[in-house]
């Protein structure tokens, strides 16, 4: 499956986005046992690029000069399936038909972007049901095997 559902339309490009869409939040569901995860993905990531002799030579002003430059770049969002090892190691052995990938919603910053992901997160009880997902952890503060000891 190389597309995300999204209100019932399949997404398959950057430019089926809206154009002030930072990123989402998602969730994939592996069918045949019906554990889900629930993340958040960027569509664009920054890299560092060191500036070629020519391009520090242009430099002008005063100060110290730049040695590299930011540059933007489109994620690996198109063939994204989550972050935990679980879903990662079936990933390898070649299992993506087996999941379901579902935008829950469209964020414009990064710093909604982490609020939506935690809401979601909290919202399904993800940590007090391990049973239905592979998500162990809010925020890496907040665990499922904090709550073995609540009955």
């Amino acid at each position: 499956m190389n597309y995300w559902l999204y209100k019932d339309k399949k997404i398959y490009t950057i430019e089926d986005f809206p154009k002030d869409t930072y990123g989402f939040v998602y969730i994939t569901v592996h069918e045949p046992t019906g554990k889900a995860y629930i993340g958040k993905k960027s569509l664009y990531h920054n890299i560092k690029k060191k500036l070629t002799k020519k391009e520090l030579a242009e430099q002008t002003g005063r100060g110290r000069k730049s040695t590299t430059t930011t540059i933007q770049k489109e994620s690996d969002w198109k063939n994204y399936y989550g972050s935990a090892k679980p879903i990662v190691e079936l990933i390898k052995q070649g299992k993506q038909n087996d999941f379901i990938r579902k935008i829950l919603c469209l964020v414009p910053t990064k710093k909604l972007l982490t609020y939506y992901e935690c809401k979601y997160l909290f919202k399904h009880e993800v940590l007090e049901t391990p049973e239905d997902w592979f998500n162990d952890n809010i925020l890496g503060k907040f665990y499922s095997k904090d709550f073995a000891s609540i009955d």
